[in-house]
């Protein structure tokens, strides 16, 4: 029944005996003069219904608003403040929305105090953050939680970095530092679990690092074996660019910034995320860990030593190396002249150095918790983390600054009356930088209950960070998605939805499926099989873990107005709403299997047995069967497009009133006969033959 899966069937099955006095006592909680104002307009539709009709319909109308007054059991309280007003009053989604006015200059003000300093995971400076999101929470009038954990986090320890001519006397100190960081506020730039070491060896440009690059030096006749690699950053994760160069052999390797004077810092661990000492569970502070000369434990960390560095001191470097002239594709990365430089290897040596400080520190999770009356055991859960490698305007607290002011909003909400169908989780994850540690941990030691109880996990990391919406997601969540960006205005065009230019700037909605592991998600994804979103403004952002990720940036070029990040709480926000309010999931398995479908057919001209091909067919043709039963039983549940509509049961009869309503009686009549006797019907005596009635009566319950 996979309609029913949030409508708790074993409760209705004990509560249907009570069916006929509860319904008497709901009508009557409203008041006779109320009560026949609610029914005036489809009274007056049904009147003008042949009487066979208004029969098949009373009948049908009546048991199922019965079952559907026992199933929800929902106050007026629930859905409105007070009664009467404007829309706003009587959908969560206009009240959210109605609360966007002045909320720019409130997450203006949130960004600002959060990026007043670094807050690097693990160190004193975090705390700060930390206790931000903890007033912003409680500010807003939630119940909060916190959560600490004891992972393996990495710190730089000394490092040094002097080329050195052929007799291996100095030619030249080279900077460590990042020009951009004029204060020296910053930790300096490292890469959190690459291995202490040193090599005194000839260095060899390897462009970005990539498989192709590699190839194009084996053209060249060169090798990076036994030497110090010189990358650009852009060549995909920076860990896989350390391995790359590991396994060919390479002494260690140096990534180099752009010519902006930013340095990216950043992890290396490999294997996926989590602490690396407690793979599968919660690395609490007594939790047992593994040890690190287990093959487990030491297949996580990069075989070599590696450091980011400056565009500057990577130029130094390549500019006095011999060998084949560089590639011209390669050349635009440095921005070196076209006679200057080859690939290598030497003639100069390049002397370098790095000690780790590897150590175990202690991590925050912060959770506010929105319980819902109805599914108080199903979770809504968005989510964001703090940490930041710098200031972290962009990444990761222009969505921490978007996460409080959903926090606000909710908080508002629920003074006037307002409560969700089911449980609202707000996390703000901690450690996010060294490898999604503070979101996966808490998955690990959750793992059971989000399996069974979590509807979907909505992640914002880097919500702005430029024009335009993108987005990933996992298929069943595609429509809701765009459902949503129809209801939110544009931040940059004047009289148009974000729906409007998402479709226009991409030439079709695109929305990305979540294969990569490079944010909150991945836990919640690949571990657990949660379904999840990520949400962000601007495709990419330049400063990226560096020094000018300052809100100086955001408020100059980001986001001045801070009107984009007012479209993604809007988004975010009614996407949380929608799934935690909705009677039925808004799942859209269809889809689903369509983009499996799509992966299959790609996959079949791989395959030489097509046996395999044929039963993968079969299981996909099984779920999209299962996708459309589910829209068909949706339909019994979910509400009527007109939210003004007095009818509270048969949503297709009520949208068949509604839209008829200029039409003449005849039309109407058909209208609303057609939508009685084609899908009532069929959705009572689906209704009937899950539940069998008679044997309910000996059911006991425990209300």
């Amino acid at each position: 029944m996979p309609a029913l899966t949030t409508l708790r069937c074993a409760a209705l099955a004990a509560r249907v005996s009570l069916a006929r006095e509860n319904a008497r006592r709901a009508f009557a909680s409203h008041g006779e003069a109320e009560h026949g104002e609610m029914l005036s307009q489809p009274a007056a539709a049904l009147a003008r219904l042949p009487p066979a009709s208004v029969r098949v319909l009373v009948g049908f109308g009546a048991a199922l608003l019965v079952s559907l007054v026992v199933l929800h059991r929902r106050p007026a309280a629930r859905g409105a403040a007070g009664g009467g007003g404007g829309p706003a009053e009587h959908d969560p989604a206009a009240r959210f929305l109605a609360l966007s006015e002045g909320a720019n200059a409130t997450i203006a003000a949130d960004l600002r105090a959060l990026t007043a300093g670094p807050h690097l995971a693990g160190t004193g400076a975090a705390a700060g953050a930390a206790a931000r999101v903890l007033s912003g929470f409680r500010a807003a009038g939630l119940r909060t939680l916190t959560r600490e954990y004891t992972p393996l986090l990495s710190y730089p320890g000394h490092a040094s970095l002097a080329l050195l001519r052929a007799d291996r006397t100095l030619l030249a100190h080279l900077s460590l530092d990042e020009p951009a960081d004029v204060g020296r506020r910053l930790v300096r730039p490292y890469h959190a679990y690459a291995p202490s070491g040193g090599a005194v060896a000839e260095a060899v440009f390897v462009n970005l690092g990539r498989e192709e690059d590699y190839l194009t030096l084996e053209r060249l006749g060169v090798s990076v074996s036994g030497r110090v690699a010189v990358a650009i950053r852009g060549g995909g994760y920076r860990g896989g660019v350390v391995r790359r160069a590991a396994e060919r052999g390479a002494a260690a390797i140096l990534i180099a910034g752009h010519a902006d004077g930013g340095v990216e810092r950043g992890t290396v661990i490999l294997g996926g995320p989590g602490d690396p000492l407690t793979p599968g569970w919660a690395a609490t502070a007594g939790a047992e860990r593994l040890d690190f000369d287990q093959e487990e434990v030491k297949r996580r960390f990069p075989a070599i030593p590696s450091m980011p560095v400056s565009g500057k001191t990577a130029s130094a470097i390549i500019r006095t190396l011999g060998g084949p002239a560089l590639p011209a594709e390669w050349q635009t990365g440095v921005g070196l002249p076209v006679d200057v430089g080859g690939v290598g290897p030497g003639p100069t040596l390049v002397n370098f150095t790095y000690q780790e400080d590897r150590k175990m520190g202690m991590i925050q999770d912060i959770f506010a918790i929105i319980k819902g009356y109805e599914e108080p055991d199903r979770y809504v859960i968005l989510g964001n983390h703090r940490d930041a490698w710098t200031y972290g305007a962009v990444d990761p607290n222009s969505g921490t600054s978007a996460l409080l002011d959903i926090a606000r909003r909710l908080g508002i909400m629920l003074q006037s009356g307002w409560t969700p169908r089911r449980t609202i989780i707000l996390c703000s994850w901690d450690a996010e930088e060294f490898g999604m540690i503070g979101s996966t941990e808490w998955v690990e030691e959750n793992l059971e209950d989000l399996q069974s109880k979590a509807v979907a996990y909505l992640n914002v990391d880097c919500a702005v960070q430029g024009i335009g919406l993108f987005a990933g997601s996992t298929p069943q969540l595609d429509n809701l998605l765009v459902d949503v960006t129809r209801q939110v205005k544009d931040p940059d065009v004047e009289g148009k939805t974000v729906h409007d230019t998402w479709n226009k700037m991409t030439g079709g909605i695109n929305i990305e499926r979540l294969a990569r592991t490079d944010s909150d998600f991945a836990p919640f994804l690949h571990h657990a099989g949660i379904p999840c979103m990520d949400l962000y403004y601007g495709k990419e952002f330049p400063g990226y873990h560096t020094a000018l990720d300052s809100y100086h940036w955001m408020e100059k070029h980001g986001d001045p107005l801070f009107l984009r990040h007012v479209a993604i709480v809007e988004i975010w926000g009614l996407l949380a709403l929608r799934l935690a309010d909705d009677p039925v999931l808004p799942f859209d398995y269809q889809t689903y299997a369509s983009q499996l479908q799509e992966h299959a057919n790609a996959f079949s001209g791989m395959m030489e047995n097509s046996k395999w091909v044929h039963l993968l067919n079969i299981s996909i043709e099984d779920l999209s069967d299962a996708g459309i039963e589910f829209l068909k039983e949706a339909k019994m549940y979910s509400p009527p497009e007109d939210y003004e509509s007095k009818l509270s049961f048969f949503p297709g009869v009520a949208d068949a009133i509604s839209r008829s309503s200029n039409r003449s009686v005849k039309e109407q009549q058909a209208a609303v006969r057609h939508e009685a006797t084609t899908s009532t019907a069929w959705q009572l005596e689906d209704f009937a033959s899950e539940f069998s009635f008679p044997s309910l009566h000996n059911t006991s319950t425990d209300e």
